[in-house]
């Protein structure tokens, strides 16, 4: 035992010494509690992160300095902070740190989420901005889309008859994980992707097999993937292209289209159920432009002023992603007169910013009017409300991932009503969380609809 006591002085004395001399000693870090030898601050983070991240801010203030085991890191919980990062310092920040579970499982973080900053990366995220992700492409699935959410709501529909309970999150997940799909002409298979780099890998390479052997098929819709790999042919993409790149960009689009837009979806109906008042104040206005005669169309969105309110304020209080991929910084840099070294990894606390009581009143209640008359949009230009991020590494997703989220909440909303089962009342519904890939609700909503329109 003595030799180990040794080896623990010896530790802790290194730690000191690097502590005392370090070059940054000198400079002004940002505020945070002291760490432990090795661990730094890791063993202050439990099961949820976030709201022990939104605690620790609480105390040491909203540019916080820690250190998970030895690598610095600087976390942001407040709307000011935020912008300094996304925006005024955006170049300093634009890396992400080398993740090894990214290098294999994202072909050597090759990808849009993970990828090192750079031309490769720059030109990527132009690339799949213009051609994959564009209002047109967009435009083009919804005929798709709309035959998946009509085969929901029968179903549905067929349950209410029976006064059946259904579970609301099961059925969620498996319209938006069928829609996703159909994006890439390929049904039934995302369930794979919940498995590992190899089984990512051969599912992927079905997928772009399947495209090359069929390609002489005449689609009146270009899929991503025929867009992708006539982009890898031509040689048009002005960089190196090849099936590896191809796959990492599908990944990405696999993951963020699927768990996020589910988990957003889970939120707002679970705040919905939770306040019929609110439910009913949405469906006047599904109502109205809508009417009880027909299902809600994409071209109706637009005009769901309410709708935009309530995803709005369901994003504020469940972001999906309540820690933005971290960023890393490519030089030393200062912010609000504090250095931040090179190499450190910089996390912005978005659902620490939704519920700052300097810009949100009653931040702890769900309250849709709070945006009427407001111009605070979700699309990274404002800094109090963030689920996107902003900046050069802002989710280039997001106008696909609002369609289908607006879309699934009024269809759902507007063709049923949804009473608890077992007698229970909205206000016990649980809102407890489960910190993941994204902070999705640690139980199912189950619920019995009933059907409201007149068709």
């Amino acid at each position: 035992m003595a030799w180990m006591w040794a080896a623990v002085s010896v530790i802790v004395l290194i730690y000191l010494l690097q502590d005392l001399l370090s070059p940054t000693k000198k400079k002004r870090l940002p505020p945070g509690p002291r760490g432990l030898p090795i661990l730094g601050h890791l063993h202050l983070l439990g099961k949820n992160p976030h709201q022990d991240l939104y605690h620790l801010a609480q105390k040491h203030g909203p540019i916080m300095g820690l250190r998970f085991g030895s690598v610095p890191a600087v976390v942001v919980s407040s709307p000011a902070g935020a912008e300094l990062v996304l925006k005024t310092h955006d170049l300093f920040f634009a890396n992400r740190p080398r993740i090894e579970a990214s290098k294999y499982i994202w072909y050597e973080q090759k990808n849009l989420v993970f990828g090192q900053y750079g031309p490769y990366w720059r030109n990527m995220r132009k690339l799949c901005t213009l051609e994959l992700l564009s209002t047109r492409r967009i435009n083009q699935f919804g005929a798709m889309r709309k035959v998946e959410l009509e085969l929901l709501v029968s179903s549905l529909k067929r349950a209410a008859e029976m006064r059946e309970i259904v579970d609301l999150s099961a059925r969620v997940s498996g319209l938006i994980g069928d829609m996703n799909c159909l994006i890439f002409r390929e049904e039934g298979m995302n369930q794979k992707m919940k498995n590992l780099s190899k089984t990512f890998d051969r599912f992927l390479e079905k997928i772009i097999d399947d495209h090359v052997k069929n390609k002489q098929e005449k689609k009146q819709t270009k899929d991503f993937v025929d867009t992708m790999m006539e982009i890898m042919e031509s040689g048009k993409a002005e960089f190196q292209f090849d099936r590896r790149h191809v796959k990492a960009v599908l990944l990405d689009l696999f993951i963020a289209g699927m768990d996020t837009s589910t988990t957003a979806i889970e939120w707002a109906l679970s705040e919905l159920i939770r306040h019929p008042q609110l439910m009913k104040k949405l469906q006047e206005e599904l109502e109205t432009v809508v009417g009880m005669d027909q299902m809600v169309e994409e071209s109706h969105l637009h005009r769901l002023e309410y709708l935009d309110f309530v995803v709005k304020e369901t994003l504020r209080l469940h972001p999906v992603g309540p820690l933005l991929i971290p960023h890393e910084s490519m030089e030393d840099c200062v912010i609000d007169s504090y250095h931040v070294p090179k190499g450190s990894r910089v996390i912005v606390n978005v659902w620490a910013i939704g519920r700052d009581p300097n810009v949100w009143p009653e931040p702890e209640v769900f309250k849709p009017e709070r945006f009427i008359g407001s111009n605070i949009d979700l699309r990274g230009h404002d800094f109090q409300l963030l689920p996107f991020g902003s900046g050069r590494r802002s989710c280039p997703g997001l106008q696909l991932a609002l369609t289908m989220v607006q879309l699934v909440i009024a269809q759902l909303v507007h063709c049923f009503d949804w009473q608890l089962p077992n007698g229970m009342q909205p206000s016990d519904l649980d809102m407890s969380e489960h910190f993941g890939l994204v902070v999705a609700r640690a139980k199912h909503i189950v619920a019995i609809p009933s059907y409201r329109l007149h068709k």
